[in-house]
Parts: structure tokens; sequence; C-alpha cells
């Protein structure tokens, strides 16, 4: 199969798959503000500002940060609260219909239609590059590649990238390919992977956080309860 034909077909499994989901991601249990996804989205984000500040990325006034497969943008709107300005804040998505809601929601971010391998940017200018979910949505392991090159060729000398993906998958997720520990070694060489185990499982915080935060707490320090990797790529010295 060439590489044109299966980008193609990735790029029509990506779309069918998201189109299958969405009534489901739009149910209330997922919302932003349901204790189990505010009490998840809280700890992922404890834990990647300390990824940050450990690496010296602060202050991100001066930051120049891209979201690949940003979806509704929301992630981008997050650094915002913690000092990265709109002008430096970038995003992109392989789906039209995210990056309407997307400008939609922050006409003030720039937001475009692409593809992970191809990004729209000169090489080394950016200091930071999020992959949020972003790996696990790809089944072809060469796509993987593509878009693993593409983050650091524009990734400044001194910046990171940063990756929160699942480790594992359920049911819930038939679309979605785990993305293991060596695998993402693999992806990025020549790099340093620091990577941490993240993320309650779905379906407990979900079911508990209304109930007890306090136990949410608790089982998110048992290591085979995470289902995520949150890591932090950056070259070696």
């Amino acid at each position: 199969m060439t590489g044109d034909r299966l980008s193609s077909d990735e790029a029509t499994r990506i779309h069918d798959a998201y189109a299958r989901q969405r009534p489901r991601w739009e149910q209330t249990q997922y919302r932003g503000w349901m204790p189990g996804t505010l009490f998840m989205a809280q700890e992922r984000d404890r834990v990647m500002f300390d990824l940050l500040r450990r690496h010296g990325a602060f202050p991100l006034a001066d930051k120049r940060i891209v979201d690949i497969g940003c979806g509704a943008g929301k992630t981008l709107l997050r650094f915002l609260q913690y000092g990265a300005r709109p002008e430096n804040l970038f995003g992109i998505d392989l789906l039209e219909d995210e990056i309407n809601t997307a400008r939609e929601l922050a006409p003030h971010l720039r937001f475009e239609v692409g593809d992970a391998r191809q990004l729209p940017f000169e090489d080394c200018t950016m200091d930071l590059v999020l992959a949020f979910t972003l790996f696990s949505a790809i089944q072809s392991s060469s796509i993987r590649e593509g878009a693993a090159r593409e983050m650091l060729r524009v990734l400044r000398r001194s910046g990171a990238v940063l990756v929160h993906d699942f480790w594992t998958t359920g049911r819930v997720n038939p679309d979605n390919r785990p993305l293991r520990r060596r695998e993402l070694e693999r992806l990025f060489p020549g790099c340093h992977v620091q990577a941490r185990r993240v993320t309650l499982a779905p379906p407990i915080a979900r079911r508990l956080a209304p109930r007890s935060w306090f136990l949410c707490e608790l089982l998110v320090r048992v290591p085979f309860l995470r289902t995520h990797w949150l890591a932090l790529i950056t070259r070696e010295a």
C-alpha cells in the first residue's frame, strides 16, 4: 500500500471513529464540570505543570506552543490561565468540525485543519509541542512515526514535547491503540523521556468522584489503576 493510500485510509478511519464516538462524548458524564472529569483533569494538570516547572518552561509568556490533535482547543485555553499569550498558541487537528468549534470558542487563538505529519511551521520554532491522546487515535505505526518526526522538526533545541496518552485501552475505546512506553521511546530517538503514570481509570473516576473525592485521591496512587502516560520529551544534551 502506498503512503498516500495509507494516509487516506487512516484519515477516513479516524473520521469514522470520531463520528461513531461523538454521541457518547456528548453525554453529561463526560462534561468538564462533572466531578469525575474534573478530578482527572486536575490530577493530570498538577503532574503536567510539575514536569514543565522542572524543565524550566516557566514563565510561558514568550513560549510558542502548538497542540497537535487539538480538538476543540480546550487544552490550549488552559495554558492561557498559566501565563501563555494568545498570539503564541496554535492548534492543529485533522477534523474540520473540531477546528470550527475551536475557532468559535477561542477566536483569539490560531487553529488550522492539518496533518500531524505536515505541520505548517518552520523548523525549530516551537518551545512546547502538545500531543494529548493523539498517538492512540492513530493505528498505523508509520503515521505515528511521521507525526513524531514532525514534532521534533518544529521543536526548538531547548523545547519539549508533552505527551498525554493511553498505555492501555478497554472495550470503551475499540478504535484506539495503546501507546506503550517502549514505543514512546522508539518514536523519539535521541531524546530523554520522563514518563509518569497518571489518570485514575475513567470509569472508576466517574463513578466515585461524585461520592468521595478523597477515595479517588487514594486510588490514583495505585499504579495499575492509572490508565495514561504523561511524558515530557526533550533532546539529549
